[in-house]
């Protein structure tokens, strides 16, 4: 036997895991990166999930590829480590109370380690001595390499399929900075792959709540018929995070709060929440709609948008730094760590309703939503009674840190006269259905393995998403410094201003 080949143990049992799924087809998944904090922090904690779900081959093999000096034991205990580590700390992506040893077993006893140049011909010819079928290349590795990786790859003949056998190619993001450098990279991966190898991976898509998105929609006929321009006023999405940049000043100074969230993670909620009912849920049926609606958003101007940058606060009791006082972060930084916008969408079902995005770094409150706020009813009936007003009607889902959907609504207050008052009906995930810790790439990776692209990214839908965005791509480059707001804070004041002028407020992020 070789050290390519696993050893049996730990091996799933046959037939259909506990979800009902599968195990996904035999795969030797080769990262690239495998000394990475992404490796560390999500690959393998979703890999481990997947193999105490039994949605693992048993076959499964795992090569990790980077740089530096390593071997197969060293990796296995510096990843066994790392996941140890994870028990201990509650505020990590993935915290267990324990990890399960046969499950990490089964993941463990399956890593191997190849010392290689990403750029060296030489490190390819070593990957495809290492393959004897199905494989998946993850780029666990800075953007600049993305292009180089797979390029490589395909001159070494390693992304030719047959005899049954598939190549894939995961990228993570960012896919590109502007549309151009995202039409540059989607030339060059499709020059030596085809689209159907390429999964542009959205950690955001991975999240239940995210996906459940099309099942509140169409599977149920109280709200498919009035999610439309006829019924809905306007529609707020957030992504809002309490931390800062931390230690990632280096990567966050060139690409900022737009770049970073905006024509991915935000643009794919959006998809979510405003793209057509597809013709099944086949990927190219769902992709083909979700290109079609981002393609219909109309590019945005910088009278449209805000940018801010947090200054020095307060959070959660403690004084934290401004942003040009973080690590690796230049003293007259123009970076944004905060971004808001107003967009439309001109197509039948949307036209004339405005989409508000957000998102920041060290806001009062981490919280990720998208709240559809509905036109108000005919007032006639109440004008001979106590009501002064009527409080929106708003369907909230949640997507982080808590999973579920709030609809609030109007009903009378008990006594003897006609008042209203706002209520809330509020659903949430862990009270129906059981829930284990994910870290939202178990989804994806197993969707990678079994050929489901459903919630990757198209280069069609990419590059839509940064042609709305690049008016502000273009402005903010240009000059001029972001709105200053103190940490702990909902952000600046022209973001409320931004909505103010249509006679509209944001819903407050520490609301519950």
């Amino acid at each position: 036997m070789t050290s390519e080949t696993p050893t049996s143990s730990h091996v799933p049992v046959e037939g259909h895991a506990a979800s009902g799924s599968k195990p996904a087809p035999p795969c030797t998944i080769v990262i690239f990166g495998a000394g990475g904090d992404l490796t560390k922090r999500l690959l393998m904690p979703a890999l481990y999930n997947l193999a105490g779900s039994r949605l693992l081959d048993g076959t499964t093999t795992i090569w990790g590829v980077d740089h530096t000096d390593g071997s197969d034991d060293s990796w296995r205990k510096n990843l066994s480590d790392t996941m140890e580590s994870f028990t201990k700390d509650e505020t990590a992506e993935f915290h267990a109370k324990h990890i399960d040893p046969t499950a990490w077993g089964f993941v463990r006893d399956r890593l191997h380690y190849l010392k290689g140049d990403f750029l060296a011909p030489g490190t390819y010819e070593q990957i495809g001595e290492k393959i004897p079928g199905n494989a998946v290349f993850y780029l666990a590795v800075a953007a600049r390499f993305f292009a180089p990786i797979v390029e490589h790859l395909g001159q070494a003949g390693l992304l030719k399929q047959g005899d049954g056998a598939f190549r894939r190619v995961v990228i993570e993001k960012p896919f590109g900075s502007d549309l151009a450098s995202a039409q540059e990279l989607n030339k060059r991966l499709l020059a030596v792959a085809d689209e159907s190898q390429l999964y542009r991976i959205d950690h955001f898509l991975g999240k239940e709540t995210v996906q459940s998105i099309m099942a509140i929609r169409f599977a149920n006929g109280m709200f498919e018929p009035i999610w439309r321009r006829d019924f809905v006023d306007h529609v707020q999405i957030t992504a809002a995070e309490t931390i800062g940049v931390e230690e990632r000043g280096a990567f966050y100074e060139p690409t900022g709060a737009l770049r970073d969230m905006v024509p991915n993670h935000l643009f794919q909620l959006l998809c979510m929440t405003a793209m057509e009912p597809p013709v099944s849920f086949d990927a190219e049926a769902v992709r083909t709609e979700k290109a079609k609606l981002v393609q219909a958003v109309q590019p945005v101007q910088p009278g449209d948008a805000v940018r801010g940058q947090y200054r020095a606060g307060t959070e959660q009791g403690r004084t934290v730094p401004g942003y040009r006082d973080e690590p690796h972060v230049a003293e007259d930084s123009r970076t944004e760590t905060y971004a808001a916008l107003k967009l439309t969408i001109d197509n039948w079902r949307w036209a004339g309703v405005p989409f508000y995005l957000r998102t920041g770094k060290r806001m009062t409150a981490r919280r990720t939503e998208i709240a559809v706020h509905f036109k108000p009813a005919p007032y006639r009936l109440f004008r001979d009674t106590p009501v002064d007003q009527i409080a929106p009607n708003i369907v909230r889902i949640m997507v982080d840190p808590v999973q579920g959907m709030t609809t609030e609504f109007n009903a009378k207050v008990p006594g003897p006269s006609m008042q209203l008052g706002a209520v809330r009906s509020t659903f949430r995930e862990g009270d129906f259905f059981r829930q284990e810790p994910n870290v939202g790439y178990e989804t994806l990776l197993y969707d990678c393995l079994s050929g489901d692209a459903t919630l990757f990214q198209r280069a069609d839908n990419i590059e839509a998403s940064w042609a709305a965005v690049e008016p502000l791509v273009k402005a903010w480059g240009a000059g001029g410094d972001p709105e200053p707001y103190e940490s702990g804070s909902a952000g600046p004041k022209a973001a409320d201003e931004l909505l103010a002028r249509d006679g509209r407020r944001w819903l407050p992020l520490d609301g519950n």
